[in-house]
């Protein structure tokens, strides 16, 4: 019944975006070649609009961050399963991460998915920080306080301190289990506050695609087809990638195992959300042969930590801000960003738009305005529709690889032997 309540919200938000995208349209393109007196109207309420909604998103950054992190590092504990097959699961989830961000950026530099937005540099563009030079990149990620960098949003140190304040609670006894529990809650209740956030995602959707269009007119819809297509394309490239590393491990049997997640994973593309497809993609690998208690382990650890679509749109989605505003990123400042993003997007949530909250808090850390989402709001929700049927592929590959690695995948359904 939650699951089906769930689809129902998201399909109905889903008809409310594409509604607000066609409004968009209609009004900007009508504002650019019949009223081209109003283009500068347009463009205030564009910006008032887009303006709300960022505020919003960043005003729950800091909490969402820290509470997901803390509670799904609290909850790996110390038993013998977390130490054989969490090390193991948590090194996969840590290279598929590193290969997603790369593909995302090397696929950015060569596409040039940016180029022909020419969006205008906002008026605070010089409050910006300023991309950190190694030593000072090296000292900036530890904290002077923990207060501080929740008000000034600083993504990197939040999750310093949220790992090393996750790590501590097993060893903190029964104040450690309370605060996990804490953190639990906080998480529960920061997820439900983004999701009323993204309630307004309409709202902005319209205003960024109406602004856009009133200023550069019918070639920007070309642009943003052509984005698209771009995309599909580098998350198409990584399916391939992931498929293969999989292959590595588990063998001939991967054919069986597309076939299995095959309706998970399009479930995953139609509702936009990693957990409404948890129940399936749990019962499609048991069927596959791993044991209930490491797919159990794995899934959710995955959600968290290895959401491979989510993160590939890190890197991809800041180097198109980048290019749209005529930022030039040098190879050494990109490198910088793939580390910063490594640990950043594992406060990223399975929830639809999640993956803008980091996006919007990474892109000062670079030199790059916040406002360049605003490029993206408007088709972000075809974009989240695969970056989580890609999210939903990974996770069950994770899954296999960890019951192959423990040498208790079966042929086909079995009890757990662990």
């Amino acid at each position: 019944m939650a699951a089906a309540t769930q689809f129902g919200n998201t399909r109905r938000r889903t008809y409310a975006i594409l509604v607000a995208l066609v409004l968009g349209i209609v009004c900007g393109l009508s504002v650019h070649v019949w009223a081209p007196a109003y283009i500068s109207a347009a463009e205030q309420v564009s910006t008032l609009l887009t303006g709300l909604f960022l505020r919003l998103i960043r005003m729950v950054i800091a909490p969402l961050v820290f509470a997901t992190l803390v509670s799904g590092i609290g909850k790996l504990g110390d038993d013998t399963l977390v130490l054989r097959v969490g090390g193991k699961v948590i090194l996969w989830f840590l290279a598929m991460s590193f290969i997603s961000l790369t593909i995302g950026l090397l696929a950015a530099n060569f596409l040039q998915p940016g180029a022909g937005f020419s969006a205008p540099l906002p008026a605070d563009i010089a409050s910006l920080k300023h991309p950190f030079q190694p030593i000072d990149f090296i000292l900036h990620i530890v904290p002077t306080s923990i207060l501080d960098a929740m008000s000034r949003n600083d993504i990197l140190q939040i999750v310093v301190f949220s790992v090393l304040f996750g790590v501590s609670l097993p060893a903190a006894g029964k104040a450690g289990k309370t605060m996990l529990g804490w953190s639990e809650e906080l998480a529960h209740i920061m997820l439900r506050m983004t999701d009323i956030v993204m309630v307004l995602a309409p709202i902005a959707v319209f205003g960024s695609i109406m602004g856009s269009l009133a200023h550069s007119g019918p070639e920007m819809m070309m642009h943003f087809g052509r984005f698209l297509v771009q995309f599909y394309g580098t998350i198409m490239t990584l399916w391939i990638v992931l498929t293969f590393i999989a292959f590595c491990v588990i063998g001939p049997r991967i054919k069986e195992l597309i076939k299995e997640l095959v309706q998970p994973v399009l479930l995953g593309f139609a509702t936009a959300s990693s957990e409404s497809v948890y129940p399936l993609l749990l019962e499609r690998l048991e069927n596959f042969g791993v044991p209930s208690r490491i797919a159990g382990f794995v899934l959710p650890l995955g959600y968290s930590f290895n959401l491979d679509g989510s993160i590939l749109f890190q890197s991809f989605g800041a180097m198109f801000i980048a290019q749209a505003y005529g930022i030039h990123l040098p190879w050494t400042q990109q490198a910088l960003m793939v580390l910063v993003m490594m640990l950043s997007s594992k406060g990223i949530a399975g929830v639809p738009r999640a993956s803008l909250v980091t996006l919007v808090a990474v892109l000062p850390q670079f030199g790059l305005p916040e406002a360049g989402i605003a490029l993206i709001l408007g088709i972000d929700h075809f974009l989240d529709m695969l970056r989580t049927a890609t999210n939903v592929l990974g996770n069950g590959y994770a899954a296999a690889v960890s019951a192959k690695w423990e040498g208790v995948l079966s042929d086909g359904p079995t009890e757990d032997v662990l």
